[in-house]
């Protein structure tokens, strides 16, 4: 049963989800996609306060192992922290449809993120290196305001982006942040912008749509060599 990559469904959650729960029903939809049982689906989030721990976590990056639980996953990447006041967007999206390329496909959750602070009046920003996206704070510092960590299941993404609209920043402070402890954590709240969730989500809609209806456009393109030992720990 071929679903067609224009069917994407989306779902929003207006409570937080179980961490362990998201993950399971994450894989059973990533299943329902790679059979053709279920279409692509974007699914909107927030979980209670909890750390993650990704394929590339170091043990010493968790600073206090008893401020918040701690899971780890599969996806890529190092420790975050998940909570109430950020937008988790999990993609399922069929990449034999899209095109085998993991690391274009971070390339366009980043290329997503960018679009949708633009529409807040946020610069976002791309390091070479550092896969997210960043803000340059006025005295020249950055900070990252969005984090990524994907896995791949035969074609078929899942996890995604945790987009910091107004958490407790706080909690950063039981980890390193990505493996990366000389750069900071902002939000959209922290610059300044009093945004809801709903009008976050209004902007998550309509930036997808720029770059994933359009996945193969030139205007979109997708050099990142920088990632391709990160992606290889990621995909199965």
């Amino acid at each position: 049963m071929d679903m067609g990559p224009a069917r994407i469904e989306w779902r929003t959650s207006e409570i937080p989800v179980d961490y362990a729960a998201a993950v399971e029903e994450m894989e059973q939809r990533v299943a329902a996609i790679r059979d053709g049982a279920a279409p692509e689906l974007v699914w909107l989030l927030e979980h209670p306060p909890l750390y993650t721990a990704g394929t590339s976590a170091s043990d010493d990056e968790l600073l206090d192992p008893q401020r918040l639980p701690v899971h780890r996953t599969g996806r890529g990447g190092r420790y975050t922290y998940h909570g109430p006041g950020q937008r988790i967007a999990y993609v399922m999206l069929d990449l034999s449809r899209r095109g085998r390329d993991v690391r274009c496909h971070v390339h366009r959750i980043e290329e997503w993120m960018i679009r949708t602070l633009a529409r807040f009046d946020i610069r976002g920003e791309r390091r070479d290196g550092r896969v997210g996206v960043w803000v340059v704070r006025p005295g020249g510092g950055e900070e990252k305001i969005a984090a990524i960590g994907v896995r791949v299941r035969r074609w078929v993404t899942y996890h995604g982006v945790a987009l910091n609209v107004d958490p407790e920043l706080d909690h950063y402070r039981g980890i390193i942040p990505c493996g990366i402890a000389e750069r900071g954590v902002t939000s959209l709240a922290a610059l300044g912008v009093g945004a809801t969730m709903a009008e976050v989500d209004d902007a998550l809609r309509a930036t997808f749509a720029e770059i994933f209806d359009a996945a193969s456009s030139p205007e979109i393109p997708c050099h990142l060599p920088h990632l391709r030992e990160k992606i290889a720990k990621i995909s199965d």
